[in-house]
């Protein structure tokens, strides 16, 4: 084990069986510019995925539509075989047509399409987790759901999780599938999923927060943030994401990189052990900042 590993974040186990280290890594970023095409140092973005496991990172999440393929592609390239229990979990759902453009797609027979593509991209015969990356909203969610259950049942996926979606889908979804994870955006400053992180505390559903790092105008020299920075001796960012896993034992960021120096960085954050009187201190000051938004 390095001097730091995210093995220090505790574990939590997907679907209660594929047990993860907490601190994962959002492989979006290994891509170019607007999430198109290969990244501008691909090298860099090799020596980044080859150093998840030295790190303890065995949580990699990823998607059919970063690059598209790439993120998938490079992933296999870096670390296939997947070694030490290593957990490669991608989503479908969204459709590119170029940079920085998102389109839902879910048809059956589009998300049935990715889920083998994936596979081919991955290199596996069946993933372990599978996100819807949005609900389509022209396309009745229950054929969404039915296609996703049958994908479990043929042996495709092993578990299924969601993106972006409310509490209310979530129960939707649950009548027809087991829903093991959420994906929705969450952080210090942006509270908007309060309550789906509640539901899937209350019900040991995983909660991957996208977008873990923002702190807003909390990042500012002289903010609370900063001030608990300097005592702990590390950045404001890493204070986010020591916030972020001490804010639910369900709690798996990925915060995501194509460089070595920014992944052992986030990694760090797994060594800050916050009081309880700081971390209620930093939820008030990012409670007021999102109010105010």
């Amino acid at each position: 084990m390095t001097e730091y590993s995210a093995v220090r974040a505790g574990t939590f186990k997907i679907g209660s069986d594929l047990e993860v280290n907490r601190l994962g890594f959002g492989a979006m970023r290994v891509t170019g510019s607007g999430i198109w095409g290969p990244p501008i140092d691909r090298d860099e973005a090799i020596r980044t995925l080859n150093r998840l496991p030295a790190l303890g990172v065995n949580f990699i999440d990823t998607a059919d539509s970063y690059g598209p393929d790439i993120s998938e592609w490079l992933i296999k390239e870096a670390l296939h075989p997947y070694r030490d229990g290593s957990i490669v979990a991608t989503k479908g759902g969204l459709a590119r047509h170029g940079a920085d453009i998102w389109l839902p797609l879910g048809r059956p027979e589009y998300l049935i399409q990715q889920v083998h593509k994936s596979l081919r991209n991955l290199g596996v015969e069946q993933i372990d987790l599978w996100q819807l990356h949005r609900i389509d909203p022209k396309v009745p969610a229950n054929e969404q759901f039915d296609t996703i259950k049958s994908l479990i049942d043929s042996g495709l996926i092993k578990h299924a999780g969601l993106s972006e979606v409310s509490v209310a889908e979530i129960e939707s979804a649950s009548k027809v599938f087991k829903v093991a994870t959420v994906q929705n955006r969450y952080n210090l400053v942006d509270r908007t999923s309060e309550d789906v992180l509640d539901y899937c505390t209350k019900h040991g559903i995983g909660f991957i927060p996208w977008y873990p790092l923002a702190a807003g105008d909390l990042a500012k020299s002289g903010s609370l943030l900063d001030y608990v920075a300097t005592q702990h001796g590390v950045s404001p960012s890493q204070i986010a994401l020591a916030w972020v896993l001490k804010r639910s034992p369900v709690m798996l960021p990925i915060p995501g990189t194509s460089k070595v120096k920014h992944l052992e960085e986030n990694v760090r954050a797994a060594d800050v052990d916050l009081t309880d009187d700081q971390f209620n201190a930093l939820d008030a000051e990012g409670r007021k900042a999102f109010q105010r938004k």
